[in-house]
């Protein structure tokens, strides 16, 4: 699945341009390096979003096409 989709269906970024953006300005690493939003992410892989003044680290559990609300905080773990 492609990096700016899981964190549109994660619901860890609400939009998905507005996480193609964050790729393109290198706010979003993967395993410690800037990745573009066409990066496959694999489960395991390491999530670093530097959103504003706050970072956040997460591990990859799962991926899916569609997630409930609910349910879409179990596709993470938070580091």
């Amino acid at each position: 699945m492609r990096l700016d989709k899981y964190l549109k269906v994660s619901r860890l970024i609400k939009r998905r341009s507005v996480a193609n953006e964050a790729c393109d300005h290198g706010r979003i690493l993967v395993n410690d390096q800037v990745a573009k939003a066409s990066y496959q992410v694999k489960v395991g892989d390491v999530l670093e979003l530097h959103l504003g003044n706050r970072v956040v680290k997460i591990e990859v559990l799962s991926l899916q096409e569609t997630q409930k609300k609910e349910e879409a905080k179990e596709m993470y773990r938070y580091l």
